[in-house]
């Protein structure tokens, strides 16, 4: 593809555009007056004018008028910054301005072509100017020595000639402009600094007649990035500007219902529409429940409704055990309703042909064990699955994206096999009734709102009836979380003034006081409900696409005086800290929807325990092994705990 000026025009527009979205403030330290380094760039050759006259023994029959190229430019730099405005440049090197001229046609009717070599030793001493940031401006003249003068020209009725062109100046004194951008990559506290910093710059066609004949002139775009280093000074101490007032840290604590207590949980259970396979393997998983056939005609989907589980939330273990049955479940489901179809989406990194082997093997058992018809379903393969977790660009724990997308997802328009829930397709839920002992339930919540931003820790002090202290922390975030239990020892009872102490970032001291009740209820049983809000690896993805499922839902089972516990979770996968306020912000979102429908039903006394775990591997509802368990980990949990 020929380059043009235009062309190269609009991609200089197009990087100095980037380079003015990345200008962003950078903490100035004491910076080098002078800066070394070097710089490699492509010039963008335009070629305007008359050539005809090669040299002294050959002169084309038709003139050649206009041209392009893409030649390398190097040089070696230095640069002067007496002040942080105004400063000095100097480039130093080869320059290369070759190119070809577009084809012509002889008066013999014969295409004629030409293509030059040129290239001059250049220096471009240039005045530079900061705008904002690290952003700058260049310009100044050019000075160029001609190095090498040759063309190649071609006619078909005479001989293909190589040489040198004559009359070409030796020495070029011309002008160019340009734009930058100083991207620092050294350590701030570093005395060595280096910069890396693309840039742009425009060779105009004024004084740039590379020949004393003829009105051949060039002009020139030239795109390209430098790599700068300087030797700076040890940087001044500065005194902190800013002084954090007290008043902008919000102290709340938010305590538990009671301690301990065992309670029976209904449990509406969502199960995704996935079945994940493992790398390197077309065989459905051993972990899913695959039944004989003998075993598969007495299966029924009820028999899933009474897992039983007493330690802990029990919630992994006892999801997932139901979850690993889905496709039982599925062909229950479809044994049960004979007019329902499905279509089977498998999908696999390595094309569409394997995930097409994946849908086919899932097909296989529901044909084979559970006798459904092979014509109720469809199977088709993919590369990628309609809602992937691996994003365009994406480059950071690839491995784990990629499990979660080796899979086949089931779909169905029939509404007793699965349900739209938020956009989202999952098979229709399971109840399960269990009892159990949720250990989170029992956390005491210390809320310290702008912690993270104001403050460089904070400690709690927590002084019961007798006077004796326990002291935790110290926390960094806006959230620090103790174990009811913990705080009572072997006490049954217990109230507790509590002071919270931090130092502002600017090192001023903070105090806080709130109290809080404590009450362990060993051997109480209470009912609940249990429903779960399932999120994809989507940061769209918010807890408003379920506002109808919240209000039609679970809102109407929100009673006068019931507590809810809003609980919200992510997996491993991203950062930790954009986990923590993704978790948080759906659970704070799922309350506020909840909130509104219980005001609009005229029930106001409900209590709300809400919070965020992020990734916090201790806190989640399952492990991150396998990409079910991490997909069941983007969720909001919420249980509704009504007056007894």
């Amino acid at each position: 593809m020929l380059f043009n000026i235009k062309k190269a025009q609009k991609a200089s527009l197009a990087l100095t555009m980037v380079i003015f979205a990345c200008s962003t403030a950078q903490a100035q330290t004491t910076q080098p007056t002078w800066w070394f380094g070097v710089s490699g760039a492509a010039n963008v050759i335009s070629y305007t004018g008359t050539t005809q006259t090669l040299n002294s023994s050959l002169i084309a029959p038709a003139a050649f008028h206009k041209g392009n190229g893409v030649r390398p430019f190097g040089s070696i730099l230095m640069e002067y910054r007496p002040s942080t405005v105004f400063g000095g440049m100097l480039n130093v090197g080869y320059d290369g301005r070759g190119g070809k001229f577009d084809n012509v046609i002889a008066p013999c009717n014969c295409e004629a072509t030409l293509s030059t070599n040129t290239s001059y030793f250049t220096v471009e001493p240039s005045l530079r100017v900061n705008l904002i940031s690290n952003l700058f401006v260049f310009a100044g003249p050019r000075i160029a020595f001609n190095l090498q003068k040759d063309f190649s020209y071609t006619h078909e009725l005479q001989p293909n000639t190589d040489g040198e062109i004559s009359e070409m100046r030796n020495t070029i004194l011309s002008g160019q402009a340009g734009i930058g951008y100083d991207f620092p990559i050294s350590s701030a506290n570093s005395t060595t600094k280096v910069l890396l910093s693309p840039f742009v710059s425009y060779h105009p066609y004024f004084g740039q007649d590379p020949r004393n004949i003829e009105s051949w002139s060039v002009s020139t775009v030239r795109a390209g990035l430098a790599v700068k280093f300087g030797k700076a000074g040890k940087a001044a101490a500065e005194t902190p500007a800013v002084v954090v007032p007290t008043g902008e840290v919000e102290f709340t604590i938010v305590e538990p219902k009671s301690i301990q207590v065992k309670r029976v949980v209904s449990e509406t259970l969502p199960l995704r529409n996935s079945v994940f396979f493992d790398k390197g393997s077309n065989a459905i998983p051993a972990r899913y429940a695959l039944l004989s056939n003998t075993a598969a005609e007495s299966f029924k989907e009820a028999q899933l409704q009474q897992e039983a589980t007493v330690s802990g939330s029990g919630r992994s273990e006892r999801q997932l055990n139901v979850y690993h049955n889905i496709l039982n479940i599925l062909g229950d489901r479809l044994r049960a309703n004979p007019s329902a179809r499905v279509s089977l989406a498998g999908a696999s990194n390595n094309g569409k042909v394997e995930g097409r082997v994946l849908a086919d093997n899932v097909k296989q058992y529901l044909v084979s064990t559970y006798g459904i018809n092979a014509g109720r379903i469809a199977t088709e393969g993919r590369v990628k699955p309609v809602n992937p977790s691996e994003q365009p660009g994406a480059t950071k724990e690839l491995e784990l994206l990629r499990e979660g997308d080796r899979r086949v997802d089931i779909v169905s328009t029939s509404p007793e096999l699965l349900l739209q829930v938020g956009g989202d397709m999952m098979m229709k839920p399971v109840q399960i009734t269990n009892t159990q002992q949720n250990e989170m339930d029992g956390l005491v919540l210390f809320n310290v709102k702008g912690a993270e931003k104001q403050l460089k820790s904070w400690s709690l002090d927590l002084t019961d009836e007798q006077g004796v202290v326990q002291h935790y922390g110290p926390f960094y975030k806006d959230q620090g979380t103790v174990a009811g239990k913990t705080i009572l020892n072997n006490r049954a009872e217990g109230t507790y003034q509590v002071v919270m102490t931090g130092e502002s970032k600017s090192g001023l001291p903070l105090t806080k006081q709130g109290a809080v009740h404590l009450v362990r209820q060993a051997e109480a049983v209470e009912k609940g409900m249990r429903y779960s809000i399932l999120f994809d690896f989507d940061k769209s993805n918010a807890a408003s696409t379920y506002s109808k499922f919240l209000n039609d839902v679970v809102a109407p089972l929100i009673t006068d005086g019931a507590t809810v516990i809003v609980h919200g979770h992510t997996d491993v996968i991203g950062d930790e800290g954009y986990n923590q306020k993704l978790s948080e912000s759906r659970a704070q979102e799922t309350q506020k929807i909840l909130e509104k429908a219980l005001a609009s039903a005229g029930r106001s006394n409900v209590k709300f325990q809400t919070t965020g775990y992020g990734e916090n591997v201790a806190e989640a509802p399952f492990h991150n092994t396998l990409p079910e368990e991490r997909f069941y980990n983007r969720t909001v949990i919420i249980d509704i705990n009504p007056v007894q």
